[in-house]
């Protein structure tokens, strides 16, 4: 079974989100909006077919990233979500919530072995580019 398809976001935690936002925007030239941003690609098996992979900014004591103390969050994109929970938790993986599902897609979150936070995410199958940020 293909598990990590590809890098859904990257999330990290600063003391101002709005002014790292506006930074990226004016140095890097990020289209970004109080959440981040989102960048659309093609999906190289099928480049019909756009994928996207967001960017986001989230404050020092933003609540998402718990049980994790880290200040970052990294998203992969996956197949079958259910299938790889039930592979996760016969391998003795932590998986910190149940999975839930928005129209976007389905989502869970899991610890690594150094308590970094990882978030799972099977796209739904009509994946839009505005995305859940």
């Amino acid at each position: 079974m293909k598990k990590v398809t590809g890098i859904g976001g990257v999330f990290f935690k600063c003391d101002n989100p709005q002014e790292m936002n506006e930074w990226y925007a004016k140095n890097l030239g990020l289209a970004t909006s109080e959440y981040g941003t989102v960048f659309t690609w093609r999906q190289a098996d099928d480049p019909a077919k756009e994928g996207t992979t967001a960017w986001c900014t989230f404050p020092q004591d933003a609540v998402n990233f718990k049980p994790s103390s880290k200040p970052f969050m990294i998203n992969y994109r996956v197949e079958n979500l259910v299938q790889l929970v039930a592979e996760l938790k016969a391998a003795n993986v932590t998986v910190v919530d149940e999975i839930v599902e928005y129209a976007y897609g389905k989502f869970v979150h899991i610890l690594d072995p150094e308590g970094n936070m990882l978030e799972l995410w099977e796209p739904a199958e009509e994946e839009t580019s505005s995305g859940a940020y």
